[in-house]
């Protein structure tokens, strides 16, 4: 496996030069404006609670690799709250209809949130219990380099208003990242697989940056257009209204 991890570290390093890391990495953005993408990630966000516990997840497992896995997604399959929590911060969640709200989460311009979501139910569907482990160790890449920058957006934002956004912020990060800082990739690297085995996690591999690149041109074209807007019109906190928000840890 660590010819795997080493493939998916290039593979990292090709996805954090992509164009929307470049506006997040923009000093002359706004910073409420660089997280415009938010909304338009929400299908994503609160279906992969259940790519955890539905997809990945097999209880009981069928070996220690699988264990693993379902160790994972327990620490994994909960984290969806916080970013309710920071939407509500921000001032994005407006009244509205059920019908107006389903409308927002399947439209046109955010496909690319759902489609992304079914394509890693596509991708795991045959995998086993290592490939899995690949996958989510792909998965866990596009995370980090997303969350590295938002971190210092939402820095910039409770600098500015004094609210604090969980989920796009260091609390989450640090979570995140606790994961590499466990051992976790030592123990992934021992991992004995054969030529065919290293080959078939190297295509899954391929495919779970793919899928999150073609998402990424939609967050970017989500960012553009809250930059284009006046500043007027951006919500709550956007606006430096501070929306506080309590919700239980």
């Amino acid at each position: 496996m660590k010819s795997v991890l080493a493939h998916i570290m290039r593979k990292k390093r090709g996805y954090a030069a992509l164009p929307l890391f470049d506006r997040l990495r923009d000093e002359s953005l706004p910073a409420p404006a660089k997280l415009g993408f938010m909304p338009g990630l929400a299908f994503f966000i609160m279906a992969f609670g259940d790519l955890n516990r539905y997809v990945l997840r097999q209880s009981p497992a069928t070996d220690a690799h699988q264990e693993r896995v379902n160790e994972h997604t327990r620490e994994d399959d909960h984290h969806w709250p916080w970013f309710l929590e920071d939407l509500e911060k921000l001032g994005w969640n407006k009244l509205t209809t059920t019908c107006n709200a389903l409308r927002t989460l399947w439209a046109e311009d955010t496909h690319r949130s759902r489609v992304l979501m079914y394509d890693l139910c596509g991708i795991l569907a045959d995998c086993d219990s290592v490939e899995r482990l690949a996958v989510i160790e792909a998965i866990e890449e596009t995370g980090n380099v997303l969350f590295a920058l938002t971190t210092k957006i939402s820095d910039a934002i409770q600098a500015q208003t004094g609210i604090e956004l969980r989920y796009m912020g260091a609390f989450h990060f640090a979570l995140e990242s606790g994961h590499m800082q466990n051992g976790e990739h030592a123990e992934l690297a021992r991992i004995a697989l054969s030529d065919e085995a290293r080959d078939r996690c190297r295509t899954l591999v391929d495919r779970t940056f793919d899928a999150f690149a073609a998402w990424t041109h939609e967050a970017a074209a989500l960012i553009d257009r809250a930059t284009a807007m006046p500043e007027s019109a951006w919500p709550g906190t956007l606006t430096g209204q501070a929306v506080r928000v309590e919700v239980a840890l």
